[in-house]
């Protein structure tokens, strides 16, 4: 697997998000990070539709090619829609530098998609950059029960059945609990 350790990282975009990508990209290029890219170049004629580069980014994270990715469209909704239909993938749609962090610090997001209408170059760079830069925990290891608590909603979501949760009349089966302790101001 190509991990964030090694400095490697997947990205794609479609039309409306490959110059964000390409300010970002570049950024992560000059501090080393080895990029794969599959979705949209620049001056591409016939640009492959946000939601195929979804699922392309999607596979490559669900069978474990890469550990992490970033995705880009216009809003960033479109193409996160499409990768999060993926199982294993947990993506995160970010326009602020707290919420990129927070999607991994908090909600351990293995996709962060961004939205080239709306956020700046400096800014992605900066979302990238606390995305790819920290883990999940970071700046929770006081919170009593904090990695207790997170890791049993993971394994939750991991294993979601649609089906069996309607089965259950609309609960998870099995479910665990643990008390979180006091959680820090934002």
């Amino acid at each position: 697997m190509k991990t964030i350790k090694d400095k490697q990282i997947l990205v794609g975009a479609d039309f409306a998000g490959v110059s964000l990508k390409d300010h970002i990209v570049a950024h992560l290029q000059r501090h080393g990070w080895e990029v794969t890219d599959v979705g949209v170049k620049a001056g591409d004629t016939n640009p492959e539709m946000f939601h195929r580069i979804g699922f392309k980014v999607g596979a490559k994270i669900a069978e474990k090619e890469f550990e992490k990715a970033l995705i880009f469209c216009g809003t960033g909704m479109g193409i996160h829609i499409a990768c999060s239909k993926v199982p294993g993938v947990q993506c995160a749609v970010c326009e602020s530098v707290p919420a990129a962090l927070r999607a991994i610090t908090g909600n351990n997001c293995n996709v962060l998609a961004m939205g080239g209408f709306y956020i700046a170059p400096q800014m992605g760079i900066e979302m990238a950059d606390a995305f790819l830069n920290h883990k999940l925990g970071d700046g929770y290891e006081d919170v009593e029960n904090w990695n207790e608590f997170h890791q049993i909603a993971y394994d939750e979501i991991d294993a979601f059945d649609y089906q069996a949760y309607k089965e259950n009349n609309f609960e998870v089966k099995n479910a665990k609990n643990v008390a979180l302790g006091t959680f820090p101001k934002p």
